[in-house]
């Protein structure tokens, strides 16, 4: 089992930064690609950015892309998503998610249907 907590929202001017992080406990294998994604009100579930433990370049959504960074920290068990630049269109729960399918290591779904485990979300929240 694999247990997810996300930390570091909030509300933040158009233009501004956040940083959130992603606490992963339990049995992570360095196989499974760790993911953000988001939801805003209305909207489905859409997929932000995804990195592999195990090291790989990351993956990111065209919507923010050079403006989010995804880093992880094999030490601590943690998963971040720099946030820069932020947009009002950026507003959504984001939530941290892991991926145990054995891809191959270059590949990353963007398919929140593949990612079997998740964090309860954290609500960011840009205003203009």
């Amino acid at each position: 089992q694999v247990q997810l907590v996300e930390s570091g929202g909030g509300l933040v001017q158009a233009g501004g930064s956040l940083r959130l992080s992603c606490a992963a406990s339990g049995r992570i294998l360095s196989t499974y690609a760790m993911g953000w994604f988001r939801q805003a009100p209305g909207k489905e579930r859409e997929f932000v950015a995804a990195i592999r433990w195990s090291g790989g370049s990351p993956n990111y959504a065209d919507s923010v892309k050079g403006r989010f960074t995804i880093s992880r920290n094999n030490t601590k068990n943690t998963v971040c998503l720099q946030m820069n630049s932020l947009k009002t269109e950026d507003t959504a729960v984001y939530y941290c998610a892991a991926d145990p399918s054995l891809w191959s290591s270059s590949y990353y779904s963007r398919k929140a249907d593949d990612y079997d485990y998740w964090g309860q979300g954290t609500q960011v929240t840009v205003s203009s």
